[in-house]
């Protein structure tokens, strides 16, 4: 069911949240968060549709503010609104909100009102993400702050910079992404030969952010070389190519051929095929719900791996 309010405010809306839970039912007991998505006007579906896949998982409140880059600052002030339950909302109850002219200067006003007492905040920039999210609006009142390199204009640029903002509660979903393959990798090295890797190889397409993190984080976790490159377009198209760990042993190699699995090969032994499919934006963002704990590890490896990373005599190019 969805509940059009069109040139409201946000007492409104509460009202109308109140008297939709009245009458039809719906209650906010069992929901453990709220989720605050800051995207584009037109863009809003998709992410609506992951938090909805999501929520069933974590029950939530989810709150959808969205900006119109073409709406000018002179415009009549105006809060347009949309209430979704039931099947609309998985198991979820959003909150669609579009602010048009002075009504968006102040963000945080525009969602405080509407937060569920007593849990925690979690903010999503799907797409254009503040400098430092921390230190914006909405990401002053949330416990996580979940962006995307994969989104950014230069994705390579914004993985670089990601330790210069950075503020515990911080998150990237090209971190995320990355979940398979180091469970993958950290499984391999918990297997014999109980070798110390000399050198790590990564490799993986120029728009994937996330190559540039599971280097860093071998850097980090190994102590040991590690030289990645992102391939030629024509060659591979996206996401990360494959990771080839070098011990006396012989080389590991774990390598997609091309998407949606991958093949495990390690010296003495037969070689293994594995589903390795792209994780979908539902599967991050469950991910990401799971604990509200700081991730003190992807602190790390966007400061101490990325700057063992980069001090390598040979560096990638973007």
């Amino acid at each position: 069911m969805i509940i059009e309010l069109p040139d409201t405010t946000v007492s409104k809306i509460a009202k109308a949240l109140i008297e939709v839970r009245e009458e039809g039912g719906v209650t906010a007991l069992g929901r453990v968060l709220t989720l605050i998505i800051v995207t584009k006007h037109g863009a809003e579906d998709e992410v609506i549709e992951a938090a909805n896949d999501a929520s069933r998982e974590h029950p939530m409140r989810v709150i959808v503010l969205t900006y119109d880059a073409k709406d000018s600052t002179h415009a009549t002030p105006r809060l347009d609104a949309e209430i979704r339950v039931g099947g609309d909302a998985g198991a979820s109850e959003v909150i669609v909100l579009r602010a048009v002219g002075a009504a968006g200067n102040n963000s945080e006003s525009l969602v405080t009102g509407l937060l569920l007492p007593d849990a925690p905040v979690v903010a999503w920039w799907p797409h254009e993400t503040p400098l430092a999210p921390s230190r914006s609006s909405i990401g002053r009142i949330a416990q996580r702050r979940i962006t995307d390199a994969a989104a950014q204009p230069n994705p390579a640029e914004w993985v670089a910079d990601l330790s210069k903002h950075y503020a515990p509660g911080d998150t990237d979903l090209a971190w995320t992404r990355l979940t398979r393959w180091r469970e993958q990798l950290a499984a391999v090295l918990d297997q014999p030969p109980f070798e110390p890797v000399d050198r790590v190889e990564v490799h993986g397409a120029g728009d994937s952010p996330s190559t540039a993190l599971l280097a860093a984080w071998l850097r980090l976790t190994l102590d040991a070389p590690v030289e990645w490159t992102y391939a030629d377009p024509s060659a591979w198209s996206h996401g990360i190519k494959s990771v080839r760990l070098v011990r006396a042993s012989g080389d590991t190699l774990l390598e997609r051929p091309e998407q949606g699995f991958a093949i495990l090969s390690q010296p003495g032994q037969p070689t293994h095929e594995l589903a390795f499919a792209r994780r979908t934006l539902r599967e991050c963002i469950a991910e990401e719900l799971r604990s509200l704990d700081a991730d003190l590890l992807y602190g790390r490896v966007i400061s101490e791996g990325w700057a063992k990373l980069t001090d390598e005599p040979a560096e990638a190019t973007a």
